[in-house]
């Protein structure tokens, strides 16, 4: 499995770190007490959150890689720019002196 939860033969499944997990359910309940002014239980919101992951998550995923991709891109094709140097320089600076 590599670091973003794959393997070559599997999809990939987006998961919170344990202490990011506990405040997203604490912030789902905050949320139905606050906005909705519903009661949400701990479990029913893991579940809601869990629903969220599978069904939600990629697609804001997918749009991340996008951005980060299409950023890449272009810095990539500023390389040629930042990293010029000038060739047959030589007898150039040997005038200059």
């Amino acid at each position: 499995m590599t670091a973003l939860g794959t393997t070559p033969e599997t999809t990939m499944t987006i998961a919170l770190h344990k202490e990011s997990r506990t405040n997203a359910i604490a912030s789902i309940e905050r949320y139905f007490h606050d906005e909705l002014e519903q009661k949400i239980g701990n479990i029913q919101a893991a579940a809601l959150l869990h629903f969220f992951l599978d069904e939600i998550a990629p697609s804001v995923y997918n749009q991340a890689v996008a951005a980060v991709q299409e950023r890449l891109i272009g810095r990539v094709t500023e390389v040629d720019i930042e990293c010029h140097e000038d060739e047959f320089g030589y007898w150039a600076k040997q005038r200059r002196r």
